[in-house]
């Protein structure tokens, strides 16, 4: 007999949940809960072999975080998500904290069954670090996405003398040969290369520079 526990914030889905399931011959709901720490707390008492865990209850994430500690402390019990959009940083999330499968909620009966006997039979699984690869390279793009804006508007908010000074050391001049295309002497260089560095947040401009190629920030930004 396949052990379930049902958990979701909404009590007409749990109930739900919970008729089409044992109507089965090979399958009993053991347990419902409506947050992550009770299904915690169920997941302890009864030692279900799968758990049906919505995502969003009490917070945000309250489901990541419980399939998180069960998969922890009981790493025998199968995690499947209930959601109603399989978002892909979600899903990637819930993989990565160890869930075998998702079900969308609106799913057919057969389909949610299926899911189950599956899991079950460990006809189905992603491991944990394969999905945690996955997430890592979303994570990955996303910081760059931000890094990239974030460095534009640092690059927007340059006077037209300092965009100049930087994109000269960019493509490798020294402050010397600066000052002498600028007719200026090269401590008034200096000086605006610091008020640059406060700019960027950065203790030199080897790293201003390394920031600026990686991003390829002269390749997409002109002035």
């Amino acid at each position: 007999m396949i052990r379930v526990v049902v958990t979701d914030d909404i009590e007409d889905i749990r109930d739900y949940f919970r008729m089409i399931i044992d109507r089965e011959q090979d399958m009993e709901v053991v347990g419902v809960a409506s947050n992550g720490e009770e299904a915690m707390r169920i997941a302890r008492e009864a030692r279900p072999h799968i758990m049906l865990m919505d995502i969003e209850m009490e917070s945000e994430f309250a489901g990541i975080h419980a399939i998180e500690e069960i998969k922890r402390t009981m790493p025998e019990i199968k995690v499947i998500v209930l959601t109603i959009h399989a978002e892909d940083d979600v899903m990637f999330k819930a993989y990565g904290a160890g869930a075998m499968d998702f079900i969308v909620k609106t799913s057919s009966i057969a389909d949610i069954i299926n899911s189950i006997r599956n899991a079950h039979n460990n006809s189905l699984y992603m491991r944990p670090e394969i999905a945690e690869k996955i997430l890592g390279e979303f994570t990955k793009l996303h910081n760059e996405k931000n890094s990239l804006i974030y460095t534009l508007n640092i690059v927007s908010k340059l006077t037209n003398s300092e965009f100049e000074i930087v994109r000269a050391i960019y493509n490798g001049l020294t402050y010397k040969n600066i000052a002498k295309e600028r007719s200026v002497e090269e401590v008034t260089i200096r000086t605006q290369v610091n008020k640059i560095l406060k700019k960027f947040n950065q203790g030199n401009m080897k790293e201003v520079v390394a920031s600026l190629r990686e991003l390829k920030i002269f390749e997409i930004y002109s002035r």
